[in-house]
């Protein structure tokens, strides 16, 4: 064998090598949608909302279902949804804490009853069975309440077969949201977006792996809370 044969043996068998990596890369990065690292804040959550919607403009037409994350995420949800001519819905869902750091989703239960695990996370802290039939038992208690008063205005959507989009008016740790992503994947859409105004990298990155794809407005290195990046971020009321 020549040796410019050889040389090109040797590159290509370096490629099938590294290929795996590669290809995990560029479905990451195509998943994941920063639009920038901006720091400027929203004038309020319904700027916020009209700004996602324009970004997400190409979906419209596609009868989609915008799903909001009580509170401020329904005036988000809204917004978006008459943007791209989608369905509006609410998104019920309460994660389950860890033993000892309630912050930490273990899982999430929907307003249904229905529970979804992290096994691997709950195998890795030795979370045992009791302890998770109390906490779903907790966290259905208080999705009680707001499921009645959600569907008396509301019917809920339908969303197997249909491209969802999962939003909320911003992120810090991300744990709600995980849990709405976890919830609604439960009904088996075609795809699943997870759609923000704002959040920090690390966790935007995260929270990309539990949906198809995920589309954040602005992303700043300098992250304290949600509301320093409104304007006007008053309480939304039920």
């Amino acid at each position: 064998m020549s040796i410019l044969l050889r040389l090109i043996a040797a590159g290509l068998v370096k490629w099938l090598l590294y290929w795996p990596v590669f290809n995990v890369i560029i479905r990451f990065v195509g998943k994941l949608h920063t639009v920038s690292h901006d720091d400027r804040p929203f004038e309020d959550r319904v700027e916020a909302g009209r700004l996602l919607g324009r970004e997400l403009s190409g979906l419209r037409g596609q009868k989609a279902v915008v799903l909001g994350i009580p509170r401020g995420g329904l005036v988000i949800a809204r917004e978006l949804a008459r943007h791209i001519e989608a369905d509006l819905d609410i998104v019920l869902s309460h994660k389950l804490g860890a033993p000892g750091n309630p912050e930490l989703a273990i899982g999430a239960v929907a307003e249904d009853g229905r529970l979804f695990l992290h096994q691997d996370l709950v195998g890795q802290l030795g979370v045992d069975s009791s302890y998770i039939e109390r906490e779903k038992e907790s966290q259905l208690a208080v999705l009680a309440q707001r499921t009645r008063q959600a569907r008396r205005v509301l019917p809920r959507a339908e969303l197997a077969g249909r491209l969802v989009i999962v939003t909320d008016d911003g992120v810090a740790t991300g744990a709600t949201l995980q849990a709405a992503l976890w919830a609604a994947r439960q009904e088996k859409p075609k795809k699943l977006i997870a759609a923000l105004p704002v959040g920090p990298p690390e966790t935007i990155a995260r929270l990309a792996e539990d949906a198809d794809e995920m589309v954040c407005l602005r992303a700043p290195h300098s992250f304290g809370a949600v509301g320093q990046f409104y304007l006007r971020f008053e309480q939304v009321e039920d």
